[in-house]
């Protein structure tokens, strides 16, 4: 088997590239990187096996330049004749920023390169699979506090809390009118978080709101919310486990902890927290607080107002931040990411471990554990810049 990948330096894309590269069926792992030359796309994936000392085999693993974001993509790859014999499309790679300021890259990346793909392995002589790496999250915001099933999805009639699963819904939607039924393979992780395994984490991403709402301590979520979180250990060998498995009865599955592996925000904050001893408790109050958060961090919040309630916060802020219209930057970063804390949406995985026979995920709440340490590693202010 020979497969033509993206998102490779990424999260998700990198933990399916290593495990890939072990797999006795494959042959040849073509991989679009971007870089300044073949050398340094060379350079980057060799820098994806070296975080964890993974054995980098250079005849198996095949460079190919490009970004996602080329109007000349589709021909780019047409014309490398190298990439003829691909079997397997992955397509890992997106943005998945949650901020408004990035709305426009992050449809130019996740809709337009898709449509580039698309173009290019239509024309592959002898595609079998072309697997979209999707988010259960196109579920939408009307869903809340409940199961939710794979073919609930895509509806386009739903609201979305950022564009990132808009796009995701559309690549979606595209994919079904554009790719054989028969060829096309789409899994929908939920949340990614961390790694189960006991080093360090290939990607922040999630980990830095959890190590933001231990920094904040009072929080304007539900914080009993069930969460559907999986480790990205676990998402990668589900992938894996379904690519090399009998499904041809279904075509979407769901990668997710489910009703029986849910976690919440509270339990995930109170692992955390113990690594982090002194600070105030952590506190779960209103989501309309978030405002008044924002109103004092400006200096502006009217008095009389609920937040003066928490004076013991107000003053560990001051302490913290110094200057406190700092906090603004975490706050607009993490609203996001608190509002789809509380919505409360599992994502029924049963199909995924009856046609795979995987185990049920590890709750997050469990394997954050291994994660503790490295949260104190987060630059919070950073991660708000990225997010």
């Amino acid at each position: 088997m020979n497969i033509f990948i993206t998102g490779t330096t990424g999260f998700l894309g990198g933990e399916l590239l290593i495990e890939l590269s072990r797999h006795p069926k494959v042959d040849k792992i073509y991989c679009l990187v971007r870089g300044l030359s073949d050398e340094h796309a060379l350079l980057r994936l060799k820098q994806v096996f070296e975080l964890h000392g993974d054995f980098f085999n250079e005849k198996k693993i095949i460079p190919v330049l490009g970004n996602l974001s080329e109007n000349t993509l589709s021909e780019k790859l047409t014309s490398n004749v190298l990439l003829n014999d691909t079997d397997v499309v992955i397509h890992a790679a997106a943005n998945t920023s949650f901020s408004k300021v990035f709305d426009k890259i992050v449809e130019e990346v996740n809709i337009t390169g898709l449509e580039h793909l698309i173009r290019w392995a239509n024309k592959l002589p002898q595609l079998n699979t072309f697997l979209y790496v999707g988010t259960a999250s196109i579920s939408g915001k009307e869903n809340k506090n409940r199961v939710i099933r794979e073919e609930e999805s895509p509806n386009n009639k739903v609201h979305h809390v950022v564009k990132y699963t808009y796009t995701k819904m559309m690549g979606e939607i595209m994919l079904t009118n554009e790719i054989a039924p028969e060829k096309l393979l789409i899994v929908r992780p939920s949340i990614i978080m961390g790694d189960s395994r006991d080093w360090v984490p290939r990607s922040y991403v999630i980990l830095w709101a959890f190590a933001t709402v231990n920094l904040l301590r009072l929080i304007p979520a539900e914080g009993k919310s069930n969460l559907d979180i999986i480790s990205v250990d676990y998402a990668a060998k589900a992938i894996i486990a379904l690519l090399f498995s009998n499904r041809r009865r279904h075509r979407v599955y769901h990668i997710s902890s489910g009703s029986k592996s849910a976690t919440n925000v509270e339990k995930i904050a109170a692992v955390i927290a113990q690594f982090f001893p002194g600070l105030p408790p952590v506190k779960f109050v209103n989501f309309a607080l978030l405002k008044q958060m924002n109103l004092w961090a400006k200096k502006s919040l009217p008095k009389g107002s609920e937040l003066y309630h928490y004076d013991k916060y107000l003053e560990y802020w001051k302490e913290t931040f110094g200057d406190i219209s700092r906090m603004r930057i975490l706050l607009a970063a993490l609203a996001p990411y608190l509002e789809f804390a509380q919505m409360g949406q599992l994502f029924d995985n049963v199909k995924l471990i009856e046609d795979t026979g995987i185990d049920l995920p590890v709750p997050a709440h469990i394997y954050i554990k291994s994660s503790g340490n490295y949260i104190k590693n987060i630059d919070v202010f950073g991660g708000a810049a990225e997010s």
